[in-house]
């Protein structure tokens, strides 16, 4: 289980980092390092909205997107044993490969 915080609609991974004894919020998602560390949860929720307010701050100034930008394709290299089993799967679904590695993937991205 990854452990997970949403600060205003932005989804931060959190971490313990034994070395300075507390813990670390690391936004996803963004263009660029919004980080923020705390000894307990509600100082990582404080933090974290600051240290989301500072960047979307600088990114204003800068006239820069604070989002990724994706491009709707990757590359996905797996062994042909299980090339053919998903494509079996797909075709038993009725779906093409792509619509069918789609509905998967959003499926497990949900979880």
């Amino acid at each position: 289980m990854i452990n997970q915080m949403t600060i205003n609609g932005v989804k931060a991974v959190i971490t313990y980092d034994s070395d300075i004894d507390l813990f670390r919020g690391n936004f996803i998602g963004l263009n660029g390092g919004a980080d923020f560390y705390a000894a307990d949860a509600e100082g990582l929720r404080r933090e974290g909205e600051i240290s989301l307010k500072v960047f979307m701050e600088a990114c204003q100034e800068d006239g820069a997107e604070p989002f990724k930008i994706y491009s709707g394709k990757f590359v996905l290299r797996i062994p042909p044993d299980d090339h053919a089993a998903v494509s079996r799967a797909a075709i038993v679904s009725g779906k093409s490969l792509n619509q069918w590695a789609v509905d998967v993937l959003k499926q497990a991205a949900q979880q």
